[in-house]
């Protein structure tokens, strides 16, 4: 989530093209993997972005070093995790979580590095896999749920529309920092302006498309995105911040890289799932 304290540099006009088109070709294609082509097509959608996205994790740890092999096995522990959301009688999460656990544990013995760093680069491991993978395999989780491309839509939604709440608000009238050791630009101006446009845009999502999740429901989960999504927000700035990193990468023209796209997701996904489990579809 976007929200200024300084006044912000302003966009160059090819890089908010770059932002539109960049838009203009996903929603279409993202509404059709969700909505149209079956919750294998969505499956896979979340793997990729998973597995591009863990990457993208690792290459804040290892900034321009050469990729060691270990990295490619978080990438595909990824990818097996959240195949164990999808087909839990195929793919046994705790296998995949107790194989990276113990080739994290066996680095020392096997990296050729020093023992710190080797304990280090077997930490990062874990967290590239328990990050990406398992809190993203709650999107996979929200899928399944009746209805569960309509909640997929609503859980975006609400993310973007406190994302942009934030930025607007934050830039226009920011002047109180959040946090500003982990990212000098987030005010409680951004905050409160994402929260009231989440809610706002559930509210419009109920209205829309969603006629089962009550205002109530609609107001609460407004707030809760909201601060999730932030938590997400400010957790991978931490991770950019230390490491010197502006954006976690190139791959989506004007809008950085998977983790940047997903950070808020991460966190807005979990969020949703155990609201919506614990006191909408009980009632």
């Amino acid at each position: 989530m976007s929200s200024t304290v300084d006044k912000a540099r302003p966009r160059s006009s090819s890089e908010t093209v770059r932002r539109v088109m960049a838009a203009v070709v996903f929603l279409p294609i993202f509404y059709l993997l969700v909505h149209d082509l079956g919750p294998i097509a969505f499956f896979g959608l979340v793997a990729l972005s998973g597995m591009l996205a863990v990457a993208e994790f690792y290459r804040l740890h290892l900034a321009q070093a050469p990729w060691p092999w270990w990295s490619w096995a978080g990438v595909a522990a990824t990818g097996l995790l959240l195949s164990s959301v999808q087909w839990p009688t195929v793919v046994a999460d705790r296998t995949v979580l107790i194989a990276t656990v113990g080739l994290a544990l066996c680095m020392p013995l096997v990296s050729g590095k020093a023992l710190r760093d080797s304990l280090t680069d077997g930490m990062v491991l874990v967290m590239g896999v328990l990050y990406i993978g398992l809190l993203l395999g709650y999107l996979l989780l929200i899928r399944a749920l009746p209805d569960g491309a309509l909640l997929i839509f609503f859980v975006v939604l609400v993310t973007w529309a406190a994302d942009t709440g934030a930025y607007i608000a934050g830039k226009s009238l920011g002047r109180h920092p959040l946090a500003p050791v982990v990212s000098p630009k987030k005010t409680y101006e951004g905050l409160a302006g994402g929260m009231l446009l989440a809610c706002l845009g559930a509210v419009v999502a109920r209205a829309w498309f969603l006629p089962s999740l009550s205002l109530v429901d609609c107001l609460v989960l407004g707030a809760i995105l909201t601060l999730a999504g932030l938590i997400g927000d400010l957790a991978e700035s931490a991770m950019k911040r230390s490491t010197g990193f502006k954006d976690s990468g190139a791959l989506i023209p004007g809008h950085g890289g998977m983790l940047d796209r997903l950070d808020s997701l991460l966190f807005t996904g979990p969020a949703f799932y155990y609201y919506y489990v614990a006191l909408v579809t009980t009632v």
